[in-house]
């Protein structure tokens, strides 16, 4: 499905990605583990075109995305839920949806959301800004399903929230992994990304050092303790 080939990716001068490879395979749920500024959100935003490597390749179902624009690589059927959220808090949560809506084309409809986040449905009037933090995830969340993708890009998703939304967002992650998404997650929480991923990797200085699975992981204490300080 995706395929990262050797990535290097810079903002300006400094060098963030040094040579990443990965893939997600259909139908599963990869984390990125790391401390902060170890380039984890920056893999992200070379998936989407937002920051294009400079050397290296990303393929998604046997097309080169690497130097697409967003929106084509959007229309491809991957999606990102960004770190923070990054709702448009002067649209209500209707017109929210509205703007990453694609119509017919969509595997997703406002009922379908609504449907998947029973709180947005009773709000769909509210101002986007006066949501609380965990409506405004699963706002950022349905937004980004209503382009109807295959693969879904979950940059933090769980950044600031109550445990009880934490397992509240656990929840859909695995609820669309059982409905035919694959997930791309980038995660501080070691706990949610053992719980909910089928695969890790570790990042650190901008490579990935490290790669096992969640059992595997659970069980390692020095590489919890060399890479993410657990």
């Amino acid at each position: 499905m995706l395929q990262i080939m050797d990535i290097h990716t810079y903002y300006g001068d400094s060098y963030i990605l040094q040579g990443v490879d990965m893939e997600v395979k259909p139908e599963r749920i990869i984390a990125i583990l790391g401390r902060n500024g170890m380039g984890k959100t920056t893999l992200m935003r070379s998936v989407i075109g937002f920051n294009h490597p400079r050397r290296g390749a990303i393929i998604y179902n046997d097309t080169n995305i690497t130097y697409m624009e967003p929106y084509l690589i959007a229309a491809q059927g991957i999606s990102l839920v960004p770190q923070g959220r990054q709702i448009f808090t002067s649209l209500t949560v209707d017109e929210n949806l509205k703007v990453a809506y694609l119509g017919r084309n969509s595997k997703w409809t406002f009922e379908k959301v609504y449907e998947r986040f029973p709180a947005l449905d009773k709000r769909k009037k509210q101002m986007g800004g006066s949501l609380s933090g965990g409506e405004q995830q699963m706002l950022a969340i349905g937004r980004s399903l209503m382009t109807g993708p295959s693969l879904l890009l979950l940059d933090e998703p769980t950044e600031g929230l109550s445990p009880l939304l934490v397992q509240i967002v656990g929840k859909v992650v695995r609820e669309l992994h059982d409905g035919g998404i694959s997930i791309l997650l980038v995660e501080q929480k070691l706990g949610f990304a053992l719980k909910y991923s089928d695969f890790i990797h570790i990042i650190s200085k901008g490579r990935i050092v490290c790669s096992l699975s969640p059992a595997e992981l659970a069980e390692n204490r020095a590489i919890r303790s060399q890479y993410l300080g657990v």
